[in-house]
């Protein structure tokens, strides 16, 4: 069984969702029925009542780390004390899946808490295939890479972000996570087609997809869309995600919300919206297959 399938393998869909704070104790004692939770593990790393709730809940589901801070894409050293807390955890709760970003956050020695875009050449692609490579070798585990959401062009950045995530995977032996929402909004943002940049992935390197909200910035008479995973999910990226399903298969996704988080029946909610929409497209594929 594969990592994305063990993440799929406990509940009746394949769709989990994030953990978040608000919600631990309903899901602990609703037991609802998911294929596993998400979390950030930055808010698990040292120790505390948060990783004791943590380690309780992985008795009940799955755990996939979807990393913020390793800051892949940095010019600079990948940290190591970082690297040695993400691996402590990640023998301390089994995760079923570990991921990160296509994406840089650190600059002589400061966090600036954002995932920061990088130019896609092929001095930055051999950077982050170098850190992505150093990364799995100290996790000891395999990462998938997310791609970004996009909110402008770089003067030299010659090679299309698809081809850029492809030459990873074949450089590195990482995985993708695919983040529907992503997609969509960096095509409304730069004028790509959201169909072509999904179909130029390497499907067999997608572990996980992604779904989230998204909000519509009209200031300044520019419409510009932000990923702010503080909403229910677009009817245009259901759409983009049923074509994904098409050309992936039926593989684990997430609804991730984040700001504006609503009450708990309301995100699943949405990850039966999109074990509805995986079943109805992939159709007895949507099962998870025993290994």
């Amino acid at each position: 069984m594969t990592s994305a399938e063990r993440c799929a393998a406990s509940g009746p869909g394949r769709t989990g969702i994030g953990l978040r704070a608000p919600h631990v104790a309903e899901i602990m004692a609703s037991r609802p029925a998911l294929p596993f939770l998400e979390v950030h593990p930055e808010n698990y790393m040292f120790g505390g009542p948060a990783l004791a709730v943590l380690e309780s809940v992985r008795r009940e589901y799955p755990i996939s780390l979807h990393g913020v801070g390793l800051s892949l894409g940095t010019a600079g050293d990948l940290d190591r004390r970082h690297l040695t807390n993400f691996r402590a955890l990640i023998e301390r709760v089994h995760p079923c899946l570990v991921s990160e970003h296509l994406s840089w956050s650190i600059a002589g020695g400061s966090y600036l808490n954002h995932l920061l875009p990088l130019p896609y050449t092929e001095e930055t692609l051999g950077l982050f295939a170098g850190h992505v490579e150093e990364a799995q070798e100290a996790l000891g585990r395999q990462l998938l890479i997310e791609n970004p959401s996009g909110y402008m062009r770089f003067h030299h950045s010659p090679i299309p972000e698809p081809e850029f995530l492809a030459e990873l995977v074949r450089r590195t032996g990482c995985g993708l996570v695919c983040d529907v929402n992503n997609i969509f909004v960096t095509a409304s943002n730069l004028g790509l087609d959201a169909v072509a940049y999904l179909d130029a992935l390497p499907a067999a390197a997608v572990g996980e997809i992604h779904l989230a909200g998204h909000a519509r910035n009209d200031a300044d008479g520019l419409s510009i869309l932000i990923d702010d995973h503080g909403s229910p999910v677009a009817d245009p990226v259901w759409r983009l995600y049923a074509h994904a399903l098409r050309r992936l298969g039926p593989v684990p996704a997430l609804i991730e919300w984040d700001t504006n988080l609503p009450e708990l029946p309301v995100l699943l909610g949405e990850a039966r919206l999109a074990d509805r929409l995986s079943a109805a497209t992939c159709g007895d594929d949507a099962r998870v297959r025993a290994a």
